[in-house]
């Protein structure tokens, strides 16, 4: 039996995607406050995995668990014992979560990384969420994601150290306080793939014509292997988009720095004729201006 449970809470209908059975909602919108950061280091973080053994994100989850997660002491546990958990605030989980934002007459579907808090909240939508970071929309091909996955549990743990430090940080749309760091990309070379960017600027000529810096057009393969290989040089850009299908909904554009994991740019656009699904030249004009 398929279990949906779909609950409206400020602006969106958040549905996590756990496996081919269960989903359940949480809020990417939720400012956690600082004392609900500090109790996340008392904490063990629990991994919820997909109940189907063999399922690629479980080995890939588990692979990079070990080699990244530092904070907390941490554990995989299937969705079946999430439920029984939840309630206990000596936990906290990373969850891959399906997202579907009520103002969106798409009815477009996102998939986030969240790191969450047990406590006692009767309601999933509830439960302090520290770091939601969007991944892919629903059903694109997972090669298109899963070897971020490394660098994004390193950010999740630096975002976390960081409102733990400062928590004057603490805010709504938080990942845009990583946009003071723009300016340092021009000492950087950006790595972007040729199908994550818009037309206006998905040739080498486009992009030197509005952006003067190092850049290169790459494949998924290499990306993964400067992740793999941290190297400093490098910050690429991971596009949450809807990977050519006609909805118009949310463009995510993160730049992210392969070797230090860092946010160095933070926007989204929502898709139409004039501002399609990718990178876009404005963007590659905002990084030049800076």
């Amino acid at each position: 039996m398929k279990i949906i449970a779909t609950i409206l809470r400020n602006k969106a209908i958040l549905v996590v995607f756990l496996t081919a059975f269960f989903n359940i909602s949480f809020a990417p919108d939720y400012v956690p406050t600082a004392d609900e950061v500090n109790h996340f280091y008392q904490t063990k973080t629990l991994v919820v995995l997909e109940d189907n053994p063999i399922a690629e994100y479980n080995f890939v989850i588990r692979d990079f668990m070990q080699k990244e997660w530092k904070l907390t002491p941490y554990d995989f546990i299937k969705y079946s014992e999430f439920e029984e958990k939840r309630m206990d605030p000596q936990y906290s989980f990373i969850l891959l979560n399906q997202v579907r934002f009520d103002n969106d007459k798409s009815l477009a579907q996102y998939l986030f990384l969240s790191l969450v808090l047990g406590g006692n909240e009767q309601v999933v939508s509830s439960m302090p969420d520290l770091c939601p970071v969007p991944i892919a929309y629903y059903g694109v091909d997972e090669d298109h994601y899963n070897y971020k996955f490394q660098t994004i549990l390193r950010f999740m743990q630096q975002h976390v150290e960081l409102i733990h430090k400062n928590p004057k940080l603490i805010r709504t749309n938080m990942f845009k306080i990583y946009n003071d760091s723009m300016q340092s990309i021009k000492n950087k070379i950006l790595y972007v793939i040729k199908d994550e960017l818009a037309p206006d600027c998905n040739t080498e000529a486009k992009i030197k014509k509005i952006y003067p810096y190092r850049f290169k057009i790459v494949t998924r393969e290499e990306v993964s292997k400067a992740i793999d290989e941290r190297n400093p040089d490098v910050v690429f850009l991971h596009k949450v988009g809807p990977e050519g299908t006609r909805l118009i909904a949310r463009c995510y554009k993160i730049l992210i720095g392969a070797a230090d994991s860092k946010f160095y740019y933070f926007d989204y656009h929502r898709i139409n004729d004039k501002e399609p699904d990718g990178f876009l030249a404005k963007d590659f004009k905002r990084l030049a201006k800076k």
